[in-house]
């Protein structure tokens, strides 16, 4: 899990927004995507995306985590991060002059270009997170991401730095900061080399627009349960068409708007196709 790999190009060396005891041991592989995480928990970091599949890349430079605390960012002997909102209300807002100095520090040394590093904000009201979203941010050169608390962030930061909001689907959590897990995963996946088989991402859900079809191995009979018989049948042409088939019928019978959306750009009916 800690080997370094021989030839996936040069190390940088650059300091570091994070916790130093994030960084022992992790190299860096220069122009590796970064994600620069503002938390008032850093200690979650690098927490589901140190294991597995994430975590080796990690290990191994292909990408590269940060996180900047926001508490010392803070004002006053408490070091408040909050206020009451403004016109009166329940809870309370980051305030924006404290987001804002962390901002800049999360800004030092990416590009002012926010195709190339977008600034995101964990936000319930935000655009639906869906895979070509992750794409786009994979393909960027890192990402740093607003992990929200209370009631939410007051707007002018929003407005002032470009911030994109995004949310993880119509649910409200405590935090940003297992949505921003999330969403790293579902981006660092998709940098090369981090899952090994780039096949695996060309075929799963949403690839294509589709939920991904049935998927089984052996035994060949579980429980009274066999697997189709066209999946042991050999005919690989005969078995695309079947998981083809398949991804449209459970699309159009559980995720309706996406069926709409596929048979939009095909040109077809989607009421249509009464088989399916």
């Amino acid at each position: 899990m800690t080997d370094t790999p021989k030839s996936h190009g040069r190390l940088s060396i650059s300091a570091s927004l994070q916790p130093r005891d994030l960084m022992v041991d992790r190299p860096r592989l220069r122009g590796a995507w970064t994600a620069r995480i503002i938390t008032l928990f850093p200690e979650a970091f690098p927490g589901i995306l140190g294991l597995s599949l994430t975590g080796r890349a990690l290990d191994q430079g292909l990408w590269a985590l940060e996180t900047i605390d926001l508490r010392p960012f803070g004002e006053g002997k408490h070091r408040n991060v909050d206020d009451s909102p403004a016109g009166g209300g329940a809870g309370m807002v980051l305030r924006p002059d404290v987001m804002g100095a962390a901002l800049d520090q999360a800004a030092i040394g990416t590009p002012n270009d926010r195709g190339r590093w977008p600034v995101v904000y964990l936000s319930p009201r935000g655009r639906p997170f869906r895979q070509d979203m992750a794409h786009r941010l994979a393909a960027a050169d890192g990402i740093t991401l607003i992990c929200g608390r209370f009631e939410g962030l007051d707007e002018r930061v929003i407005e002032e730095y470009g911030v994109e909001e995004v949310s993880l689907g119509d649910f409200v959590l405590t935090g940003g900061e297992i949505a921003a897990q999330a969403l790293i995963d579902a981006s660092v996946r998709l940098i090369p080399r981090v899952l090994g088989n780039q096949a695996s991402t060309e075929e799963e859900s949403f690839s294509e627009g589709l939920l991904e079809h049935p998927q089984y191995t052996r035994p060949a009979v579980w429980k009274g349960r066999a697997v189709p018989d066209i999946l042991l049948s050999g005919h690989h042409a005969k078995i695309a068409t079947w998981r083809r088939a398949m991804a449209e019928r459970l699309t159009k019978e559980r995720r309706p708007d996406l069926w709409r959306a596929y048979c939009e750009r095909r040109g077809r009916d989607p009421d249509g196709d009464a088989e399916l």
